[in-house]
Formats: structure tokens, C-alpha cells, sequence
């Protein structure tokens, strides 16, 4: 293939802009803020989990509160249904089982309070823990917000840059033959790099020297020939600076 040297070293120009746009892609699948958010979004996930956990345990407390304050209630009802037979009765019987039966009852009622004691204060403390939770949670997600906001400031400077480089790889390859565009894009798409600087003995794009009999071949060529690369089959593109 023959095209004009001038537009040979177009493609010099757009492999730049090529290699930073894979620069800018490279960098947007790998920035630091994306690890930075999936450990933030795993840390809120366990700080959620730990909040439901303790969350649970109160209310399980709770009910047990409220257990102990229904059966306190119904004691002192009894009580005082018991309080109101004795005061009524005249059955001396029956008066000394009411009395028995309010001493059955007080230590019941003690029972009950002693116990009502115990979870409340375990409510107390586990109430404590859900705050502990909550603010672990406020925290984490605080933590996952700020990751979000820079990776967005982040996508948002690729953005602009990527805007910029597709801008000026527009403004280069329409200025170039068709037939060497579709060589130069078919290449970049199999190997990567579609041209390279060839300068002394060495290939550009991937940086290996060519043998003397390639060597002398090049030398040779007229100065509007496509030359490739044996190695990564860029073109190869000669300038002034080339050395030949």
C-alpha cells in the first residue's frame, strides 16, 4: 500500500490520542475509588446487619418487659380483689386463706419486679448498643457518600478528557485516506497500536529492532510505501528523525 508520507504522519498523531484514550479508559475501569466504594458498600452492609441484630435483641427485650409488667398488673389486681374479700367477709376460713393467698401473691409480685428489674436494666444496656449501631451505620454510609462523590468528580475529569482526545481523533482522521485509516484502525483493533515511530533500527510500536535485511528493505522503500512491522504489524511510520 502507498499513501502520502504526510498523512503517514497523521497516524503518529492519532496513535497518541489513541493511547491516551486507552490511558483514560484504563484509568476509568481501575480507579481507586471504586475499591475505595465496594469497601465502603461492604462496610455499610455489615453495619446494617450488625443494626437489625441489636435492633432485634430490644425489641426481644422489650416484649419480655411487657410480659413481666401484663403479669405484675394481673398480681396486683388480684391483690387487690383479695383485699376487697377480706374487708367483706366474715368467715374466718375464708379469711385465712385470703391471707395466705396475699402472701402467695407479694412474693410473686417480688419475683416479678426482681425480674422486671434485671431485663430493664438489659434493655437499658442493649439500648445503648442499637445507638452504638445507628451511628456505626450513619457513619459507614457517610464514608460510602464521600467515595461516591470523588469517583464522580473523578468519571466527570475522564469525561472531559475523553471529550477532548475524541475530539481531536475526529479532527484527524478526516483528514486521512479511507484505505489507510481502515489498515491503521483494523491493526490497532488485532494488536492495540496501530503505528509507531520507526527511528534507527527499532519499531515504535513495539519497541523491537528489525533484522539488517528488513532494515536495508526500509532504507529502500519509496518514501510513500506503507511499511508494517514483522513483529506487531504496525505501520511504521518514517520521518525526517528516523535516521536512515
Amino acid at each position: 500500500m502507498k499513501a502520502d508520507p504526510a498523512a503517514q504522519r497523521k497516524l503518529l498523531e492519532l496513535a497518541k490520542v489513541d493511547a491516551e484514550l486507552n490511558r483514560i479508559n484504563h484509568r476509568r475501569r481501575t480507579l481507586p475509588e471504586l475499591e475505595r466504594i465496594g469497601t465502603a458498600e461492604r462496610e455499610v452492609r455489615e453495619k446494617r446487619d450488625a443494626l437489625v441484630s441489636a435492633q432485634t435483641s430490644l425489641d426481644d427485650l422489650q416484649r419480655e418487659v411487657d410480659r413481666l409488667e401484663s403479669e405484675v398488673d394481673q398480681v396486683r389486681s388480684r391483690q387487690q380483689r383479695d383485699r376487697q374479700m377480706m374487708d367483706s367477709t366474715g368467715s374466718s376460713k375464708q379469711l385465712e386463706d385470703l391471707e395466705h393467698e396475699m402472701q402467695s401473691l407479694s412474693r410473686r409480685e417480688a419475683e416479678l419486679e426482681d425480674d422486671m428489674l434485671e431485663v430493664m436494666e438489659r434493655r437499658e444496656a442493649q439500648e445503648t448498643d442499637v445507638s452504638h449501631a445507628r451511628e456505626a451505620v450513619n457513619a459507614a454510609e457517610s464514608e460510602l457518600a464521600d467515595a461516591q462523590h470523588s469517583r464522580d468528580e473523578a468519571v466527570a475529569d475522564l469525561d472531559s478528557d475523553e471529550a477532548k482526545r475524541s475530539a481531536e481523533r475526529e479532527a484527524l482522521v478526516s483528514g486521512l485516506p479511507e484505505d489507510l485509516l481502515n489498515l491503521y484502525e483494523r491493526i490497532r483493533a488485532q494488536r492495540g497500536t496501530g503505528a509507531g515511530f520507526f527511528q534507527g533500527s527499532r519499531c515504535g510500536a513495539c519497541r523491537l529492532e528489525v533484522d539488517r535485511a528488513a532494515l536495508a528493505s526500509i532504507r529502500e522503500a519509496a518514501e510513500d510505501e506503507v511499511i508494517r512491522c514483522e513483529e506487531c504489524g504496525a505501520i511504521m511510520v518514517r520521518t525526517k528523525e528516523s535516521g536512515l
